[in-house]
């Protein structure tokens, strides 16, 4: 997915405010090239800029157009947002649908993702102009998004499929392979003996027990290396204890 090559193509929204927060949207998700069909001077750019915030460069560099097919015609498809079924709207995908078939096709050429205005959204003339359709799932009873919003989360999937593609990983960290959890669960069981918490008979469902329950806890190794410090000084402190233990009876 290059998302240099995806293009946000807003069709002649009413609110100034709106476009700024597309904007800050856009710049969430590593999207940078805003089109809209309409007139600049009809737009208040102040406010804008206000709900833009730092993502300010992304309006000051759009460009405008006359129609969605003259701000689509250098993109190899153009994907117009809907809510509404109709016998003209074909197939409508689902963002995360959406998404994969663009990763296809941004590398060689652009993707366009058509919105409507935010009272009536794209009429069935200007989707017409696109080349297929894309709906974001939502309540029956108030079915409505807030353009930035639906910007938000068709430029999020935009930006999740291109880290899957590179293989990046967005939950922060790496979970554990079995070969590493079975290192913690030896840690465990191993000091676990050291107190005399099971005879040997009962070592192999303990390991079982604690290899099912780590694995699906989705570890890091910094929370295995935790749970290994835990038992090393439990273990200790119990030894401790039983020396101890046992000086104060040879005193006695």
């Amino acid at each position: 997915m290059n998302l240099n090559n995806i293009v946000i193509v807003l069709d002649h929204p009413d609110e100034s405010r709106n476009i700024g927060s597309a904007c800050r949207a856009m710049a969430n998700n590593d999207i940078k090239e805003l089109r809209i069909v309409g007139k600049k001077e009809n737009y208040d750019i102040e406010k804008v800029h206000v709900l833009a915030i730092h993502a300010a460069y992304i309006f000051n560099n759009a460009k405008f157009y006359d129609s969605i097919k003259e701000a689509t015609a250098d993109c190899s498809i153009s994907a117009g947002t809907t809510r509404r079924r109709g016998k003209k709207r074909g197939k409508l995908f689902l963002p995360e649908e959406f998404a994969e078939k663009a990763a296809e096709l941004t590398e060689g050429g652009k993707v366009a993702i058509v919105f409507g205005n935010e009272r009536t959204g794209l009429t069935d003339d200007q989707l017409d102009e696109c080349t297929l359709g894309v709906t974001i799932p939502s309540s029956q009873d108030f079915g409505s998004l807030n353009l930035s919003h639906a910007v938000q989360i068709l430029s999020y999937h935009m930006f999740r499929e291109n880290l899957k593609e590179k293989n990046i990983n967005v939950a922060g960290y790496t979970p554990l392979s079995l070969e590493r959890i079975d290192k913690t669960v030896l840690n465990i069981t191993d000091n676990l003996k050291k107190i005399g918490f099971f005879k040997m008979p009962g070592r192999e469902d303990m390991e079982m027990f604690w290899r099912s329950l780590l694995s699906r806890s989705n570890l890091s190794e910094s929370e295995a290396q935790y749970i290994e410090k835990i038992f090393t000084k439990m273990s200790g402190l119990a030894s401790k204890n039983i020396d101890l233990e046992e000086t104060n009876n040879e005193k006695n």
